[in-house]
């Protein structure tokens, strides 16, 4: 079995790149999705796209309206998703990408620290799985092997 897991949340440190390499020291099989990891690419692309805009609002609407396709698309293809909030950056994509995930059905693993255990109880109430760390999300899609 072969599965296909979106990784949704920040993009600015390596937890993706580690929760691969955990999979594969498993043994798992598995193709795994994401948001646009080039920061400048996700924030550039409407303007690269649809030609210069006008002020600031319009760039990032442009970029959002491109990026959210492609997240759409990536959470439509795949089999679950994997949301991880950390304690250093805003979370609001994250957020919305369990919140897609949920509406469309998706098993939802999210993995946060203790300290966000209250401002995510709803959404941790509504994932499949909640894990305080890479390793334990990965022992999950290891025990769907078994």
């Amino acid at each position: 079995m072969n599965l296909s897991i979106y990784l949704a949340g920040q993009i600015h440190d390596d937890w993706r790149q580690q929760l691969k390499e955990q999979a594969s020291k498993e043994g798992l099989s598995i193709s795994f999705f994401g948001p646009q990891e080039n920061h400048s690419l996700s924030d550039d692309i409407g303007e690269n796209i649809m030609g210069k805009q006008p002020n600031q609002f319009t760039k990032d609407d442009a970029a959002s309206a491109v990026n959210n396709f492609r997240t759409e698309l990536m959470m439509q293809k795949s089999d679950a998703v994997i949301a991880l909030f950390g304690e250093s950056y805003k979370q609001w994509n994250t957020a919305m990408d369990c919140g897609i995930a949920i509406a469309m059905n998706k098993p939802l693993i999210i993995i946060r620290p203790e300290s966000l255990i209250h401002p995510l109880k709803e959404l941790s109430n509504r994932a499949n799985v909640t894990v305080e760390t890479i390793e334990q999300a990965v022992e999950v899609l290891s025990y769907t092997y078994k």
